[in-house]
């Protein structure tokens, strides 16, 4: 599948990520978007990125523009400083994708780009080479201003607690371990890795989640932390080592900051609507079309995805201090704020919690051309995934099919936008029957592909 721009940036295959493809991306953007004549360029730590980043560096210097180095960084802490300075940022980061992957995320002097900025850098995707004239600048202060940011907010929130921190290969390790560190907290690392190692945090694996509990055994730690490659998606386990999903750490960072707006795709846990927050909003899957309905959201508003990344659209307080916006996606703000919200015990505030609960995962490799027409007529006639004597009470079409069964389960089925990947996701009443579900489902679909 050729390079393209799915749920957050584009995307590919390294060997499709070629010098001109990129350039031509880099170019157009700098023609398509505001840009304020300087962009922050930085990278997670995946093998391809750093030639990546001289290429976009070299691009934006040939436009006549100024390139801000900022080395490896995590994702939101680049879009604070370019919202600071009021500049655009490429960030080259594959996100939670294997290593033979990587990509591009833009923000132009606005924040993160939209669905339609994405459509205007398609088209100006002919755009000639500059004469040059651009300038290269450093920020090495990058990190310092991101856990400078939560220093301020959230202070010593986490005063005794013992946190274990899932180091793998995330480009935030080293500054998340010193943000909990000023929160209070003690900090073991464990699984530090040379490697590149993709954590999907909305489809933990197996493997990953035994390794959780192992370390866990024996509650030494009040909870187990981690992110993903660029350190925008959370992972929070409680003292069991047991995941705690995504979506409910964006409900409980929401009450704890006081959100009158919660918008949030519709994948995520339907309990939401039980809370009571004034306004909620559903959207498709994607952090733009999440940033999108918080533009028109009634009051102050956070955004969260089912991969636990948060979204804050206003200025917020923390127990400590103020919390200037920040709407882009961020894996920092719901650790701390689910950590300080728990008190030392995960589990016991999950279960304060809607009742509702749910399920992910992917089926990997798969061939989107030949499996296209099984899911158009899957999505005409599900009959092939249900149980016996199961029947459809109803459908919603935002972005995928999502079937609510007649048992009041729901099970939504969503191919990827630019990877060879299907998405299944599941909602029961109890944590059992929604992995049930999932399993069967993922199962069914396995047979059937074949």
């Amino acid at each position: 599948m050729a390079p393209k721009f799915g749920t957050s940036g584009l995307r590919g295959l390294v060997t499709e990520l070629t010098e001109p493809l990129v350039a031509a991306h880099v170019r157009a953007f700098l023609t398509a978007c505001d840009t304020g004549g300087a962009v922050y360029i930085g990278g997670d730590l995946r093998p391809s990125t750093a030639a990546l980043m001289e290429t976009v560096s070299r691009t934006v210097t040939g436009m006549g523009a100024r390139a801000v180095l900022c080395g490896t960084v995590p994702t939101p802490a680049l879009a604070l400083v370019a919202r600071e300075a009021k500049a655009s940022a490429i960030m080259v980061t594959g996100s939670h994708i294997p290593a033979d992957r990587n990509g591009l995320k833009f923000y132009s002097r606005a924040g993160e780009i939209t669905k339609d900025d994405e459509a205007a850098i398609t088209a100006a995707l002919d755009t000639a080479p500059g004469s040059g004239g651009g300038t290269t600048t450093r920020d090495t202060r990058v990190a310092a201003r991101y856990r400078a940011r939560y220093a301020t907010a959230f202070g010593e929130a986490l005063n005794g607690q013992r946190i274990g921190l899932y180091a793998h290969s995330a480009v935030g390790r080293d500054l998340l371990a010193e943000i909990l560190l000023d929160a209070g907290a003690e900090v073991v690392e464990l699984g530090r890795a040379d490697h590149f190692i993709p954590i999907d945090t909305e489809a933990i694996s197996g493997e990953l989640r035994c390794q959780l509990r192992d370390w866990a055994a024996g509650g030494r730690f009040n909870a187990i932390v981690s992110t993903d490659g660029d350190s925008d998606r959370p992972l929070i386990t409680d003292v069991a080592g047991t995941v705690i999903p995504g979506d409910l750490l964006g409900q409980i960072t929401a009450e704890l900051l006081g959100a009158h707006s919660v918008v949030t795709p519709i994948s995520s846990n339907p309990g939401v609507a039980q809370k009571g927050f004034a306004e909620l909003l559903l959207t498709r899957i994607g952090s733009p079309f999440v940033i999108a309905g918080m533009e028109t959201a009634q009051g102050p508003a956070l955004g969260y995805e089912a991969n636990g990344g948060t979204l804050l659209g206003f200025d917020a307080q923390g127990p400590a201090g103020p919390l200037p916006a920040l709407p882009t996606r961020d894996a920092v703000l719901p650790i701390l704020a689910v950590l300080t919200a728990s008190e030392g015990d995960v589990a016991a505030r999950v279960r304060r919690e809607p009742p509702v609960f749910t399920a992910a995962d992917r089926l990997t490799d798969i061939d989107r051309e030949g499996a296209d027409p099984l899911l158009k007529q899957l999505d005409r006639d599900p009959t092939p995934l249900l149980a016996p004597g199961e029947t459809v009470a109803s459908c919603d079409h935002t972005d995928g099919p999502r079937w609510t069964l007649s048992d009041g389960a729901v099970l939504q089925l969503r191919p990827s936008g630019n990877a060879p990947e299907l998405r299944i996701y599941t909602v029961a009443d109890t944590p059992e029957a929604a992995a049930a579900l999932l399993d069967r489902t993922r199962a069914r679909m396995q047979d059937l592909l074949t």
